[in-house]
């Protein structure tokens, strides 16, 4: 199911072990450019030398700096499920589990010797779709083993009860993802590249060309018409226009092309009430269903169901798959090495069991209490802030600092990990029957939470994801131990690059928690207006301006007939106030530590310098233009280049580090904004 709530990611992708620390530069000065004055670009200034260092390699179509400490990361879970495959594992053991999941990854004779083999069953059971009663049985097996064709469904807190796991049902089923790709003018080489993979995943499994040429039509036709009722991505923030409760009885009367009860019996639940996130979309979804002739409908499920399949077949199916997806929506050049594929698998579908492995073997448990007394110093820092707000009453301010206070916290990994004793993985099976197999038991895990307590002390990433996030119906920030390391977390570093760094990610996340979504929700979880209006309009007027700094934000130049592409503020707004939010507060703590004894200089620069040269260097990256464009229509975080560059503009704290009074990088005060 599409999270309906956000699980408020920051700085991605990193993976530099703790014990490497006494050998990482704080502040690495070579990833500096200082040809480039930091008035005219900080961001170059920052990390251009970097830039210079690093091009991008042919698999990626974006490296950073984070994305190198990624790959490390990457390489150790690889080391040790190649340890693993050098043991004799007990049957039904962890061990067995992840490492032949991992074995088959691994094997291309196996997997290219079987072709289309291991799909076979399934797509001739799918394209036997004959009568719209058979529909249902066909979805329910799709939607809990592989994909969500036509919606989504499961569990998630109840945003007004947030004890309880309420059954959500979604808009879904877009091959390319998101609906402006089939709607906007612009997109028509995309759809065309898309009609060409269609071709040729159908082809690939056995559809003659009649067929094939039928098909493509066929879910081109579907899809366009789902994309026009869909929820744009920036329609999607708006949580309280989600919030639709509606009886199971009612959904049944309203949307009758679906035979709920018989969906809901293979799904083992029998919920009585569901949250219907977009009514409209589902009832054009059901007219949709009705007036399609059967055929064209198997045709659509069967698109679903072998672009879910391609990554994990033979070469040519990948091919196919890495060719639309890899290369022409993101620009990358080559597909990644065959280990990193099979590495992933057992690390998604196992997560918390190779999480308690990464940790006993690469965290170092006093690091918990360390980072705590970060978050405490930032939580300091931030209700400081609050009370110091021009814009909003003391009676505002009072249920602010009880949220802030109630917040929960998460460092490194869970107290009690996932049981995966039930899981079977057979390795006389396909690596596909094993990849839905497991798929299957993950969706059932999760739907056996529908009308269930919240289990509070559950985590949304495991312990070797480089994450982090806010939780809003829990009222919880999670830091998971891959990102406690350098260049975020340093233990032999000076304070203004820890608070630079590590300090801006936990002032990120708490400031999620009063961003335009977060500050929804009250300190018990419960979507809840705990606002005065005129705070409520102080706010709204602050954050329009935020908007209007991105959307003048040109992230690509007008060229080959396409107009210049411009960032997104709409969409981008809760990371862009989550990002000053971060910098502000954690620059606060920084100088609460310093107890007004301002540092030496280290390197020729002052700890103010140090804080905003370290908070720009984890932004450092290369990026190609297709992934710009993709990420600029997909991704809720503004561009790193304008993470630092556009954010910094508003922060009087940044350019009195650097004694910048005019230059490119400069904003006016009156033109300024600063929300918390």
């Amino acid at each position: 199911m599409k999270k309906i709530l956000f699980a408020a990611t920051v700085l991605c992708m990193l993976g530099c072990q703790n014990k490497t620390a006494e050998t990482t530069p704080a502040i690495d000065l070579t990833n500096l450019d200082q040809t480039v004055a930091p008035n005219e670009s900080f961001y170059q200034f920052a990390t251009g030398g970097w830039q210079a260092k690093n091009p991008l390699k042919p698999e990626f179509s974006r490296y950073g700096a984070f994305d190198v400490l990624g790959e490390n990361n990457q390489k150790r879970i690889n080391d040790l499920f190649t340890e693993m495959t050098k043991r004799t594992a007990e049957p039904g053991s962890v061990d067995q589990k992840i490492s032949d999941l991992y074995k088959m990854g691994l094997d291309s004779a196996r997997l290219n010797a079987e072709g289309a083999a291991s799909v076979k069953a399934d797509l001739e059971s799918i394209l036997g779709l004959k009568e719209k009663s058979e529909l249902t049985p066909l979805l329910a097996r799709l939607q809990m083993t592989s994909c969500a064709p036509l919606f989504g469904f499961g569990p998630e807190a109840d945003l007004k009860n947030s004890q309880v796991n309420a059954l959500y049902v979604s808009q879904s089923g877009l091959g390319m993802g998101n609906r402006d790709y089939y709607l906007d003018a612009e997109n028509e080489s995309i759809r065309e590249a898309y009609k060409t993979y269609l071709d040729r995943i159908f082809t690939l499994a056995g559809m003659d060309r009649e067929q094939t040429d039928k098909a493509v039509a066929a879910v081109l036709r579907i899809e366009t018409e789902l994309a026009r009722h869909m929820f744009s991505n920036v329609e999607l923030r708006d949580l309280s226009r989600q919030y639709n409760p509606m009886a199971v009885a009612d959904m049944k009367k309203n949307y009758p092309a679906i035979d709920w009860d018989g969906l809901f019996a293979y799904a083992g639940i029998a919920p009585e009430r569901a949250i219907v996130c977009q009514p409209d979309y589902m009832a054009a979804m059901n007219a949709l269903i009705e007036n399609t002739p059967a055929e064209e409908l198997s045709y659509y499920l069967a698109a679903q169901y072998l672009d879910a399949a391609a990554p994990y077949l033979s070469d040519d199916f990948y091919a196919a798959s890495f060719d639309f997806y890899g290369r022409t929506m993101s620009g990358a050049e080559q597909p990644k090495p065959r280990w990193k594929r099979a590495m992933s698998v057992p690390n998604g579908f196992l997560g918390e069991a190779v999480g308690e492995m990464y940790v006993e073997r690469y965290f170092p448990a006093e690091e918990k209490a360390r980072v705590m007394t970060l978050v405490e110093n930032l939580r300091t820092a931030l209700g400081q802030h609050i009370d110091q707000l021009d814009w909003m009453s003391d009676a505002t301010k009072v249920r602010a600092r009880e949220k802030l206070a109630a917040f929960r916290v998460k460092i490194g990994y869970p107290d009690k990990w996932k049981d995966y004793t039930t899981l079977e993985i057979d390795p006389t099976l396909s690596y596909w029957e094993n990849i839905q197999r497991a798929g299957e038991w993950s969706t059932r895990d999760q739907l056996a939470k529908v009308d269930k307590a919240v289990d509070r002390d559950e985590w949304h990433m495991t312990p070797q994801t480089v994450n982090a996030y806010y939780n809003p119906t829990t009222n919880e920030i999670c830091f998971p131990a891959a990102i406690l390391q350098p260049p975020f977390y340093n233990p032999t570093a000076d304070d203004a690059v820890n608070y630079g760094a590590i300090g801006v990610v936990i002032g990120h996340e708490m400031t999620h928690g009063f961003d335009d979504q977060g500050r929804r929700f009250d300190k018990d979880g419960n979507m809840n207006n705990w606002w005065t209006d005129e705070d409520t309009e102080a706010f709204k007027a602050k954050t329009d301006v935020l908007v209007g700094q991105f959307d003048a934000i040109e992230v690509l130049p007008a060229r080959d007939g396409q107009p210049a592409l411009h960032a997104n503020g709409s969409l981008s707004l809760g990371e862009n106030i989550a990002d000053q939010g971060g910098l502000r507060v954690a620059f606060t703590a920084l100088k609460n530590s310093q107890n007004g004894v301002e540092p030496e200089p280290i390197d020729g620069f002052t700890a103010p310098q140090r804080f905003y040269l370290a908070y720009a260097a984890v932004w450092g990256q290369n990026i190609r233009d297709e992934e710009i464009a993709r990420l600029t229509k997909l991704d809720v975080h503004s561009l790193g280049r304008w993470r630092v560059d556009a954010t910094l503009r508003n922060l009087q704290d940044f350019y009195d580090a650097f004694g910048i009074t005019d230059g490119a990088m400069f904003l006016p005060v009156e033109e300024r904004v600063i929300i918390w």
